[in-house]
């Protein structure tokens, strides 16, 4: 997993509560068995006119050019700005997959859903939660015309700075933060315990050696 330190982009505004994982990332695709190739059907139905499934480009697409996301000034952005409940409904993890092969680095919303938000810190998609009224300016200064957002979020600090000089901070439960600025998933923690996790085999094989004694298949000496 790519460790997260700090990030400077451009911000997308996203101006929809209760945004839910169907939407993100339809059902139609989940049928891929890879854990890459989801990016091109983010927010499928938004960003297109017409239905589409796995295998099928952007530009085989009929797109929505009123999409947010289709608008010209923010093409590159990495910082997605959304409403409340951002990523309820379903458990597909594929979701943060999604954003994250779309270019997202950062999700900024005043809340998330609670598996979603655990499934960010499982891929290295960092969620910050700030308050309403932060989220409002944001909002509104990503929306003008004329005007483009540009955050700076810097993970050690734990905050959101803007170009205009304002800061935003936020909280995040300190072994997240870890895991994020390491760069490592549940897999890798697991195994700096290794040494640990190999000395209870070994005792658990000595102490009830049948378990692991197999009675031969047929044919089999």
């Amino acid at each position: 997993m790519q460790a997260f330190t700090a990030h400077e982009g451009l911000v997308a505004p996203l101006d929809r509560v209760n945004v839910d994982t169907d939407q993100i990332i339809p059902k139609q695709y989940l049928k891929s068995i890879k854990r890459t190739g989801f990016g091109d059907y983010l927010f499928d139905a938004w960003r297109f006119h017409d239905h589409g499934d796995i295998g099928m480009t952007p530009n085989e697409r009929q797109i929505n050019h009123d999409f947010v996301l289709n608008l010209p000034r923010y093409q590159g952005a990495s910082v997605l700005l959304a409403r409340d409940n951002f990523g309820c409904g379903s458990s597909r993890e594929h979701a943060v997959w999604a954003l994250q092969e779309f270019g997202f680095r950062v999700v900024i919303a005043p809340s998330f859903a609670d598996i979603f938000y655990g499934n960010c810190f499982k891929n290295g998609l960092l969620p910050i939660v700030l308050k309403e009224k932060e989220i409002q300016k944001l909002f509104e200064d990503a929306k003008a015309e004329g005007t483009e957002v540009v955050l700076r979020i810097d993970l050690a600090k734990q905050q959101v700075a803007a170009a205009d000089g304002s800061t935003f901070n936020f909280d995040i439960a300190p072994q997240l933060k870890e895991k994020m600025l390491a760069g490592m998933d549940d897999i890798a923690l697991s195994l700096q315990q290794r040494e640990l996790i190999e000395a209870f085999e070994q005792r658990h094989k000595a102490a009830q050696p049948w378990l692991f004694n197999r009675a031969p298949r047929s044919g089999e000496a």
